[in-house]
């Protein structure tokens, strides 16, 4: 069997509607839990050629009607970042503003981070996004840097969160304090500097969210 056969072999119909209902039911669900999704995709993880991006089985993944092949692609994304490149961020936003939710958008946020590191070029673009329409995108440029720590670049970071100050949407200001409460960890003095400065523009949850280390 290939991996979505092996996957949709295993499917439970009382998991898949628990599943389905922990995402507001926007999605509909295998009932493949993930530890069982893991094991039962270890092999094909194994067998991946690491070398080259294979798009083709991404989209295939990503137009199926059951959530659990999105975390595969999305698995199969980070096992592949090594040789994702500027050139693929087109693909990646095709992901991104497809079947959005939080649980597919924060995998694929790593890989935009991942790819920015290594590409400098990439700052315009996701200052940019910082001032999308498209909420996803909004929280991928705020967050694209979670895991940078002392190679954080300050001064992007501000103008990619001043941009989305004083925004209602709990995903975005959620993201703002998830970025602020990652970068305590390295430069609390930023962080606190920068709640004092713009305290009248941030939502109460962003600041609770920013000052849990402080």
């Amino acid at each position: 069997m290939d991996i979505f056969e092996t996957l949709r072999a295993a499917a439970d119909a009382e998991k898949a509607a628990s599943m389905s209902a922990y995402m507001r039911d926007q999605f509909a669900f295998l009932g493949v839990p993930k530890p069982e999704r893991e094991k039962l995709s270890r092999e094909f993880m194994k067998a991946i050629d690491k070398t080259v991006v294979d798009w083709g089985f991404v989209f295939n993944c990503w137009e199926q009607p059951e959530r659990e092949f999105q975390y595969l692609a999305c698995n199969y994304l980070l096992k592949v970042k090594a040789v994702l490149t500027s050139a693929d961020i087109p693909s990646i936003k095709r992901l991104i503003v497809s079947k959005s939710w939080w649980d597919t958008v924060d995998s694929l946020d790593m890989l935009v981070g991942d790819i920015a590191k290594r590409c400098p070029e990439l700052k315009d673009l996701l200052l940019s996004w910082s001032a999308d329409e498209d909420i996803w995108i909004r929280r991928i440029a705020i967050d694209h840097q979670l895991m940078y720590k002392e190679d954080t670049d300050t001064c992007l970071l501000e103008q990619i969160l001043v941009n989305n100050l004083g925004d209602k949407e709990f995903f975005i200001n959620k993201a703002i304090g998830w970025s602020l409460r990652e970068f305590s960890k390295t430069n609390p003095d930023w962080v606190r500097a920068f709640i004092e400065t713009h305290r009248a523009d941030m939502a109460a949850l962003s600041i609770r969210e920013a000052s849990k280390y402080l």
